[in-house]
């Protein structure tokens, strides 16, 4: 945001990205990777965002939120379902506020806005993982209400691994 006036809550926009937005989407994901001091983590392109996420077959969906017409704001998430409990949800694969727009509610604006997605489609739930040393994101989820329900470890399968595994299944031509 530019300028001195002072932003307020009812001064944020919040609405489903398109694909004219891909570079916004990308902006804010380079700008998360820099915070968390993860931008060797980020090989992902503004091409690779707007073929996935706005395509005939979409990997995830996104919401943008926007103070002024610039984007300050995301929620990038996609479906889930738990066999537990037999109930579809969402998992928020990235919720990212800009440092300008700390302060606005943005995050829980945004996340109550993928709730409602969420419900609206016969949803329970939302899930999502974060850093063990995010500390500032860990105290803002608890105080959206979101918990820590179990003990849990990711597990993450990539490059050659990914390639090794998916190579040695029967039946593949990799």
């Amino acid at each position: 945001m530019t300028g001195d006036q002072a932003q307020s809550p009812k001064d944020v926009t919040v609405r489903l990205a398109g694909k004219a937005d891909a570079q916004a989407v990308y902006s804010l994901i380079v700008e998360l990777a820099r915070s968390r001091d993860a931008m060797d983590k980020v090989i992902s392109s503004v091409a690779d965002i707007a073929r996935d996420g706005f395509g005939a077959d979409p990997a995830f969906e996104a919401l943008i939120a926007e103070v002024g017409g610039e984007a300050v704001g995301l929620c990038l998430f996609f479906g889930s379902y738990s066999t537990w409990r037999g109930r579809r949800g969402l998992y928020v694969q990235d919720l990212i506020v800009a440092d300008s727009a700390r302060g606005l509610g943005v995050g829980r604006r945004l996340l109550a806005e993928t709730a409602a997605i969420a419900r609206a489609r016969g949803g329970s739930y939302l899930r999502l993982s974060v850093d063990d040393d995010n500390t500032r994101a860990q105290a803002f989820y608890q105080r959206t209400g979101l918990s820590h329900s179990q003990p849990e470890q990711i597990y993450v399968l990539n490059e050659s691994a990914f390639a090794e595994l998916a190579a040695s299944a029967k039946g593949t031509d990799a």
